[in-house]
């Protein structure tokens, strides 16, 4: 029998490995170490963005001054929107956070900001009343009095949510349970409850194990409720006379200027609940803002800004990567060719969305968008899918394709429903903009990262089928058999065996086109570093990892070349643990270890 091989004391070939990486681990990690806590120098980090942009001069309310009483109810308010027609102003350039956007954008991104999700919605009689963002946005700046007890503002720590809403719904009947509950699946309080509670639980839990956590949730709050009473502010709305010049607020218009005479009206026609005199007051708006200083007016990209809003790619692909990836399973457990073709069907289209998605937000930003770590998942994600979709049809091996939509629906789903930094689309860091070496450096890393998180799949898939699959796997009757992973054989009976062949071929073909991708990318990001600060290496955790991250892999490739026993199941497992230290370099250097790579 053949046994592990072992060194001439004895030791495990594995256990050799493990004190290997373990050597190069502390040695990068403590040689210097002065070097793993770097302030970053000026620039590198992004322009910090405030959701309220400054002004040089005062400025009033956008569209007149509000009241202190509303009106409105929640119906009549509900009623009230299915009325107004703002689709006039959706594509209205603003400017803010340092770009010029639309409305529609400015909308998503303000009510994201302050109920957590980028529409508001509430619950009346058990019916719930949705409103598009672009309606609550001037909704809030004309009719603010309406949210004071609405359940507006979101709050991220459940504990203190829970802590105002039981000062807010005391009792323990079954009333005040259900009111409670009923306001703690929305995740949000409102406005009122802050203001009564804030101070008392800020000092009731400062002393607290937990109290970083619920100070961090309060000045979460804290902005959330500035953002609300301030968004009138982000009205810049007309056009200046050049393009190196600031964009102005509408409030700084003379009132006899004919944009800031249908501002006034919109805003009076509004509070006054005319659904029509709304409509034409939207109209003369945008025609008038267009009409000051045309030729800075934004035309094309405008278009192209609400094409990306309403086509919602990253979403839709998330869920066509989910339908291909689960019909690739079932094809391959049960062999039916059919399975094969749907999955098919669900894949082309969601590489095509997330394709564009990605393309377009590249235009809108005017730079390769792969600069925060939204952008840089859902590059990832792109990457992995390319490469996956085109071995398989190099190859002829299906296999490689649901590695590819598994990577897409995992990435994509973690970018778009845990709220990744970066969603928005933001200036980039002066230190991004110093050389074009940095659009070689950063695709070539996160193409890696891709192909890392391929190669993971697919060793998953191998690992299932190693410890999980029947022995031996004999496709039925009348069924396409498991090694219909690879199309190009016959439709005989196929062994585990070769089962397990085909998916080692396919996790060794990713792994090593991740070495050297990795490693290239290592190289161009070290000469980048010269270009940008002067030196080519400086043992910055983002580096230090990376090159970690870079041998896991040199190993397992050279557990290929060894007499290891099972190299493949080897291989399987050391392509887990290389993911796993692939994710810490991803997010937990950026998150946890200050450095260098502060923009990432």
């Amino acid at each position: 029998m053949t046994q592990a091989v072992t060194t001439r004391k004895g030791i495990p070939l594995w256990w050799r490995v493990l004190i290997f990486i373990a050597v190069i681990v502390g040695v990068l990690m403590l040689w210097p170490s002065r070097a793993l806590g770097q302030t970053p120098p000026a620039g590198n980090s992004h322009p910090e963005e405030s959701m309220i942009d400054a002004h040089r001069g005062a400025i009033m309310p956008p569209f007149g001054m509000y009241q202190r009483d509303t009106r409105f109810d929640a119906r009549s308010k509900h009623q009230f929107a299915g009325q107004v027609d703002l689709s006039p102003l959706r594509d209205v350039p603003v400017f803010h956070g340092g770009r010029v956007k639309i409305m529609d954008t400015l909308a998503r991104e303000t009510i994201a900001a302050i109920c957590g999700r980028s529409d508001y919605f509430e619950i009346s009689d058990t019916q719930r009343l949705a409103y598009d963002p672009l309606f609550t946005l001037m909704d809030l700046m004309i009719d603010p009095a309406f949210y004071i007890d609405r359940p507006l503002l979101h709050v991220n720590y459940i504990n203190l949510r829970d802590k105002f809403l039981e000062r807010a719904i005391p009792g323990d009947d079954p009333a005040a349970e259900a009111g409670r509950s009923k306001w703690r699946k929305l995740t949000r309080i409102s406005p009122a409850i802050y203001q009564k509670y804030a101070a008392e639980i800020a000092s009731r839990f400062a002393d607290e194990k937990d109290a970083a956590a619920y100070n961090d949730a309060l000045d979460q709050v804290e902005r959330a409720l500035n953002l609300v009473d301030r968004s009138g502010a982000n009205m810049e709305l007309v056009a200046p006379a050049a393009r190196d010049l600031p964009w102005n607020h509408i409030s700084q218009l003379p009132e006899s200027h004919p944009a800031r005479a249908a501002a006034l009206a919109l805003g009076a026609a509004w509070r006054a609940g005319d659904a029509n005199a709304v409509n034409a007051a939207v109209l003369a708006l945008r025609d008038q803002l267009a009409t000051i200083n045309p030729g800075v007016y934004p035309t094309s990209r405008r278009t192209m800004e609400l094409t990306y809003n309403r086509l919602n790619a990253f979403e839709w692909g998330l869920w066509l990567y989910v339908a291909a990836f689960v019909a690739f399973l079932l094809a391959f457990g049960t062999g039916r060719a059919w399975l094969t073709v749907l999955a098919m069907a669900f894949l082309i289209p969601a590489l095509a969305m997330h394709a564009s998605g990605f393309l377009i937000r590249c235009l809108i930003a005017e730079r390769f968008a792969i600069q925060n770590q939204f952008e840089s998942m859902t590059g990832v994600s792109l990457f992995a899918a390319v490469v996956g979709v085109s071995i398989a049809a190099i190859r002829k091996q299906w296999i490689y394709a649901a590695g590819a939509a598994g990577v897409g629906f995992l990435v994509l789903i973690t970018a778009t429903q845990t709220r990744i930094p970066g969603a928005a689309i933001e200036r980039e860091a002066a230190i991004l903009n110093t050389s074009v070496l940095l659009k070689y450096h950063v695709t070539t890393v996160l193409t890696s990262y891709g192909l890392i998180a391929l190669g993971f799949v697919n060793s998953v898939f191998y690992l299932i089928t190693h410890y999980f699959a029947p022995k031996p796997m004999l496709a039925s009757a009348g069924s396409v058999p498991l090694d219909s992973l690879d199309i190009a054989t016959d439709h005989g009976p196929a062994g585990r065996a070769r089962v397990l062949h085909d998916l080692d071929r396919a996790q060794m073909t990713v792994l090593q086109l991740a070495f050297w991708t990795l490693g290239v990318g290592i190289l161009l990001g070290a000469w980048w570093a010269d270009h940008s600060w002067g030196r080519w290496w400086a043992f910055d955790p983002k580096e230090t990892w990376a090159l970690v991250t870079w041998i896991a892999y040199l190993i397992v490739i050279h557990l290929r070349f060894t007499g290891v026993k099972n190299k493949p199941l080897m291989t399987a497992w050391m392509s887990v643990v290389g993911f796993i230290v692939m994710i810490w370099t991803y997010f937990g250097v950026n998150l946890l270890l200050p450095g260098l790579h502060a923009y990432a």
